[in-house]
């Protein structure tokens, strides 16, 4: 596997052509087909698996929880608590989207765990090879601007225009500035500091790949930590900062 190509190559795996008098231009570019690449694929199957996942899991509820149904209503209650404890009487608006992202991002940053590996040193190269969305950065573009437009709206929801825009004066009038730049300053944060953990990580066990042949155990083991652990912290980490920026905007004294 060629580390340059991996890092520069999102393929495109359908393209559907528009008819030469419906092309678009945005941006200055000329779009003759949609294409779908192998991120916006990767997250189509994220919320497949999800999906799936919701339904299964909520299937023949028993009073009396048994097996996964345990760990289901402890989830729920779980989210419950921590979105009461941060968003108040309004956790039942902002505290779906909080699990939400945090599961979409969570199965997304782990879901290349079930990739078979490379290895280059035996001219063994797999069919196919599930890489983490996150290594894109429209993917953590994506998300961040959603949890900024929340941010932004719920503010005006819970605050009013005029209220808003007072808040934008706050400690002091000469904080404007600073205010609005971080409706900037936010979403690229989130934006960099999750492409840039994912893709870290992602090069790593590129590189690992290319050292072997090693014991497997080296590269599982690694895995472990760069596609379970760190993708869990990720996911935990802009989980929290959003929950942060939108507790913040719909706080009123």
């Amino acid at each position: 596997m060629n580390i340059k190509e991996s890092l520069e190559e999102f393929r495109t795996i359908i393209s559907i052509p528009l008819p030469p008098d419906k092309s678009l231009r945005l941006f200055g570019m000329e779009i003759t087909s949609i294409d779908i690449n192998e991120t916006v694929l990767a997250s189509w199957v994220v919320m497949a698996i999800l999906i799936a996942a919701s339904l299964l899991l909520t299937r023949k509820l028993q009073e009396i929880p048994r097996g996964a149904q345990i760990f289901l209503e402890w989830a729920v209650e779980f989210l419950d608590k921590f979105s009461r404890d941060n968003f108040g009487k309004r956790a039942k608006v902002y505290g779906p989207y909080i699990g939400t992202v945090f599961l979409f991002l969570l199965t997304a940053n782990i879901i290349p765990v079930l990739s078979p590996m490379s290895i280059p040193a035996f001219g063994l190269e797999p069919p196919f090879t599930i890489k983490p969305p996150a290594r894109d950065i429209n993917f953590t573009a994506a998300l961040a601007v959603l949890s900024i437009l929340i941010v932004f709206f719920g503010g005006l929801r819970a605050r009013g225009i005029a209220g808003w825009a007072k808040n934008l004066l706050h400690p002091i009038p000469m904080m404007l500035p600073f205010n609005l730049l971080e409706y900037i300053i936010r979403p690229l944060s989130l934006c960099l500091r999750l492409f840039g953990n994912i893709l870290g990580g992602f090069i790593i066990m590129l590189l690992i790949e290319l050292a072997l042949p090693v014991p497997l155990v080296v590269p599982v083991f690694l895995s472990l930590y760069f596609d379970i652990f760190d993708g869990l912290i990720q996911a935990v980490v802009f989980t929290f900062l959003t929950t942060l920026f939108v507790a913040e905007a719909v706080e009123v004294d």
